[in-house]
């Protein structure tokens, strides 16, 4: 009777010893699965680029995970050739932006000058902070890469093909003579494709005091000292892009002038390269105020402006055309 209970004994060890091998096997079975799981469902880096073109549903997915920026990369052959507009719509209007990107922060920050003396993105939370102080100052002094003199007084109202382009205007950073801010680019894309944007950005700051999130990205081709054109991003933090939301590459051609982006050299364009394009598809409405008594007309935000007494100040929403059109020139201090 002794013995069979030292052996049902034994038999009850081992029988235990069974039990809890099993049960530590399915817990550490049970570990090995969940991990498993987690490593395959989670993402593989917390860098979710942005630079390739997405759906609507994976931009805005873009913009509530908890990535990190990353510069957009723009493909040129994805941009259809200048054919009168004066900017393309990129990635359905929605720009390349993160959640992690989204800041009340204000800050302004440019890329060093590459190998090739080019500037590189501009990147910016803007609020009103940010804005000028003081009237802008010259900026004669700097020249851009493939910077070129050279004027065509029969083809360009302002005689001048090139202008030395702020990539964050001067009217949202107070950046003037900055090399690392001004690029070779036309008359036209100054003031046909970036001023529009760039007004309309300064007008929502204004009137709202909220932050935008904005970025410029100067797109060239190889080692070309001129850019082809620039890719222009604008997000209204506060309002989650209910204000201000745009992704567009804006061209840097100058119509019935051929340019050699290689080294900034030009030569009139063969008449039957001239592209003909209606006022609308050209010339985009902007917001001046006029003085009827200078016959001057300036950008809204124009320091002289503020000096201009209020029965000779006019708002005008048109373009640059009609004005001068109208018996206005120009104003010396904001260049419009």
């Amino acid at each position: 009777m002794k013995r069979q209970t030292i052996k049902e004994t034994i038999a009850i060890g081992f029988l235990l010893i069974i039990i809890i091998s099993l049960l530590v096997g399915c817990d550490r079975h049970g570990e090995s699965t969940n991990s498993g799981y987690f490593i395959e469902t989670a993402p593989t880096s917390k860098v979710d680029n942005l630079s390739t073109p997405q759906t609507e549903d994976t931009t805005a997915q873009a913009l509530t995970e908890e990535v990190t920026s990353a510069i957009p990369q723009l493909d040129l052959s994805t941009v259809p050739p200048y054919s009168g507009a004066p900017y393309y719509e990129v990635n359905d209007n929605q720009p390349f932006f993160h959640k992690n990107d989204l800041t009340t922060e204000s800050f302004i920050s440019f890329s060093s000058l590459d190998d090739f003396g080019r500037c590189g993105v501009a990147f910016a939370c803007i609020d009103s902070d940010c804005f000028p102080t003081e009237p802008r100052g010259e900026i004669g002094m700097i020249k851009p890469s493939g910077w070129h003199t050279v004027r065509y007084d029969d083809l360009i109202e302002d005689k001048y093909l090139y202008n030395r382009c702020h990539l964050i205007a001067y009217s949202l950073s107070g950046e003037n003579a900055n090399p690392k801010n001004l690029i070779t680019g036309t008359r036209y894309l100054n003031t046909e494709g970036m001023l529009p944007f760039e007004n309309k950005v300064h007008d929502y700051i204004e009137n709202t005091n909220n932050h935008v999130l904005y970025r410029v990205t100067p797109v060239f081709e190889g080692n070309n000292l001129v850019a082809n054109g620039v890719l222009m991003e604008g997000y209204s933090v506060e309002d989650n892009g209910t204000g201000i939301c745009f992704n567009i590459f804006c061209y840097n051609v100058q119509p019935s002038i051929e340019i050699d982006y290689a080294d900034g050299t030009s030569k009139i364009a063969a008449a039957s390269h001239t592209e003909t394009t209606t006022e609308s598809e050209s010339a985009p409405e902007i917001t001046y105020i006029l003085n009827t008594n200078t016959k001057k007309f300036h950008y809204p935000y124009c320091d002289s402006v503020g000096q201009m007494k209020e029965k000779n100040k006019q708002p005008f929403t048109g373009s640059r055309e009609k004005v001068i059109e109208m018996g206005y020139s120009p104003c010396g201090r904001c260049n419009p």
